[in-house]
């Protein structure tokens, strides 16, 4: 009898015990009933929700916006665009459907049958696309050709593309060679940006700089994404491959959104100009690899993967640059800006490879090539993505450490302008040449 109120102890801690676990497993339940914590951006924690498949930090779609593009293309020009450009196979009939005269579009890839109808225009019948930018043609038209200010109306937003600064060494954006100046990718394309933007306004253009220091835009930081990277990978084991995955989504994810965000909401260009500096695989950036390849070569958004065209986000996205016809505005400039870059440097082409699945050559142009980038996706305007030199080369290093100057000096070999103004030179001809010729 003695040891009756031990066992009672005992009964009364394993019922507490089993009551707890219940509670907990309601409070479970509840959470996931409630849908995951919002993301201070907007976004969903999870990449992967039950309806949704969505890319890293991606906002599921609203199909309505896209009510606006109804009956502004025909069937014709749709199919051509979606196959010569944004495609690499044939795997987009798995989630659009071309009828006579509409398409229907699954909206989310675990959710079959539901689908957004795309209504096509009759030949000639096309109605007006509404869209904030404008097209070359429609600015020469409304600029005068003997303005002083030749391109006065047009509005330019400069993305330099990174942040540098502090953060150069996590976005593996930088190198260094003994006791020479670090090759930092951020820090050398806001120095291009503010050499073009003054030479722009001087023009008479509206020039806003996306980014104007060495801070990113996002107010993520890595520390604040581990959970989010656990969740878009519950492989990743180990503090370090969280940490290194965390760091990725925020410099190369949450801080383009945030990009996008002030483009789209606040700067709502004509053009964006993404400034950046190539590179090939350098091993330790503490002792770099240089090599003699040097090239240039401009992207504009499509070539869009079978993977890719999966993401419910990405596939809408994908739908809107075909329906507001950017590509088009991208290949004509695009080709001059490339031709004038060439031209003035010297650069040959990158040479993609044959037959790529991530890549499409457009317009038969050596320089121009298809790609889905973060950037060119999500801007809603026309987006010139820049690839000039690469800054692990032989000369391209020289010529870097020999920093920003005036005059035409013997760098690497023979006489040349600072790096940095011959890239902001080629830019301002190349757009004086596409927006101010006849």
């Amino acid at each position: 009898m003695k040891d009756e109120p031990n066992k009672r102890t005992v009964v009364t801690l394993i019922t507490l015990i089993l009551v707890a676990m219940v509670v907990a497993f309601w409070l479970e339940q509840l959470k996931k009933k409630d849908g995951p914590e919002p993301h201070p951006n907007g976004s969903e924690l999870s990449a992967e929700s039950p309806k949704w498949r969505l890319s890293p930090l991606g906002p599921a779609p609203d199909w309505s916006q896209l009510d606006v593009y109804q009956q502004t293309i025909t069937r014709e020009m749709f199919l051509e665009d979606l196959t010569r450009y944004f495609t690499v196979s044939q795997s987009w009939m798995q989630y659009i459907d071309v009828q006579d005269d509409h398409a229907l579009i699954l909206k989310q890839s675990r959710v079959a049958g539901d689908y957004y109808r795309l209504n096509f225009a009759p030949a000639s019948e096309e109605k007006p696309i509404q869209r904030d930018w404008r097209s070359g043609t429609e600015l020469r038209a409304f600029v005068d050709q003997s303005n002083e200010k030749p391109l006065a109306g047009l509005h330019i937003a400069i993305d330099a593309g990174h942040i540098g600064g502090e953060w150069a060494q996590m976005e593996e954006r930088w190198f260094k060679i003994g006791d020479g100046m670090p090759v930092t990718e951020g820090d050398m394309t806001l120095r291009v940006a503010n050499l073009i933007k003054p030479r722009l306004a001087a023009l008479g253009a509206q020039v806003s700089l996306v980014r104007e220091s060495t801070q990113p835009l996002t107010s993520d930081r890595p520390e604040t994404l581990m959970d989010v990277a656990k969740q878009n990978d519950p492989m990743l084991t180990g503090g370090f491959r969280t940490t290194k995955a965390a760091e990725s989504l925020f410099y190369r994810t949450s801080e383009i959104r945030a990009r996008a965000k002030m483009v789209n909401e606040k700067i709502r260009p004509d053009v964006v100009l993404c400034l950046h500096f190539n590179a090939v695989a350098w091993g330790d950036p503490a002792l770099p690899t240089l090599v003699d390849e040097n090239h240039l070569h401009i992207l504009l958004n499509g070539a869009y993967t079978d993977e890719e065209i999966g993401y419910d986000d990405q596939r809408f996205e994908m739908l809107r640059k075909i329906l507001q016809r950017t590509i088009h505005e991208e290949a004509a400039l695009g080709a001059v800006m490339a031709d004038v870059f060439a031209a003035q440097t010297g650069l040959p082409p990158y040479p993609y490879e044959p037959n790529s699945t991530r890549a499409r050559q457009v317009a038969n142009h050596p320089y121009l090539y298809a790609r889905n980038l973060l950037a060119n996706r999500i801007y809603n305007c026309p987006v010139i993505f820049f690839e000039p030199y690469v800054m692990n080369s032989h000369e391209v290093y020289e010529r870097v450490q020999a920093g920003d100057y005036q005059g035409m000096p013997v760098v690497a070999g023979k006489p040349r302008k600072s790096i940095f103004r011959e890239y902001a030179d080629a830019v301002v001809d190349g757009l004086l040449e596409y927006y101010h010729k006849p």
